[in-house]
């Protein structure tokens, strides 16, 4: 039996996995980290009464989890997850946000301590599988953009996924600029650039996560595209991250790694 801690219980990803959390056998939620979160709250959250409720990261007691679960905010992130692992819990991480230099910090953290876990840019295994995709189709087509499209309320742009996809598709994409004399009339029109790779970010309402990776050649086109509708989409991934990451002895970047 593993506990575990959710942070950012109360947002729509955190009540999925509290849900998800809550109808395992072999995990039990034990706290939750919620900045605006009252004891008197909790049976509208669905928490046990023996669930901790922590309104700040000082505040956690290091004892109450074996893993931290993490879905939160980009300026949030980095902190718990370093004080996740300087107190010997697991982190599974779904929020996106965190830069390079952030994520190399916290693996060499996690190999000192000998800690397992895992940085998730998506659980849904469409979109893990897009990038599976992109990866291999980018040896073939080295002209190559990105769009992203997510509900108006996400935090971060360009997505965790589509920064993760445009990361991979570099690993193996010749060097390579599609049109190098081309000119903007209205600034950022091409979108951000990735090492060539353009990226363009979309936030509307109605929508909730889909990305489409373009590429082109002479005479033909591909596109990959994956959509999630409904975000308990997600949790088959945070289901299989919770039960394999007492497997790994240091942290982890990308659910593939661990499938």
């Amino acid at each position: 039996m593993a506990n575990v801690l959710i942070a950012g219980a109360t947002g729509a990803m955190g009540q999925k996995a509290v849900d998800l959390v809550n109808s395992m056998a072999n995990i039990e939620l034990t706290a939750v980290l919620a900045p605006h979160l009252m004891s008197a709250d909790r049976e509208q959250y669905h928490l046990g009464k023996n669930v901790q409720v922590f309104n700040s990261l000082t505040d956690v007691d290091p004892s109450v989890a074996d893993i931290w679960l993490d879905f939160t905010v980009p300026s949030a992130v980095y902190d718990n997850v370093k004080y996740a692992l300087n107190n010997d819990m697991m982190p599974v991480v779904g929020t996106t946000g965190l830069t390079d230099k952030q994520e190399t910090e916290l693996i060499e953290l996690s190999q000192q301590k000998q800690l397992g876990g895992l940085i998730a840019p998506n659980f849904g295994m469409s979109a893990v599988l897009l990038m599976k995709f992109a990866r291999e189709a980018a040896k073939y087509f080295p002209d190559v953009e990105i769009i992203e499209m997510h509900h108006a309320d996400k935090k971060d742009a360009p997505s965790g996924t589509a920064l993760s996809t445009a990361k991979l598709i570099d690993q193996v994409r010749k060097s390579h600029e599609s049109n190098p004399d081309e000119t903007e009339s209205l600034a950022g029109v091409r979108g951000g650039d990735y090492h060539g790779i353009k990226i363009h970010s979309v936030r509307l309402p109605g929508y909730i996560a889909h990305e489409q990776v373009l590429f082109g050649g002479a005479g033909e086109a591909l596109t990959i595209r994956q959509d999630s509708f409904d975000r308990q989409s997600f949790m088959s991934g945070v289901k299989v991250a919770l039960e394999k990451v007492g497997n790994l002895d240091h942290l982890v970047v990308g659910l593939e790694k661990i499938l």
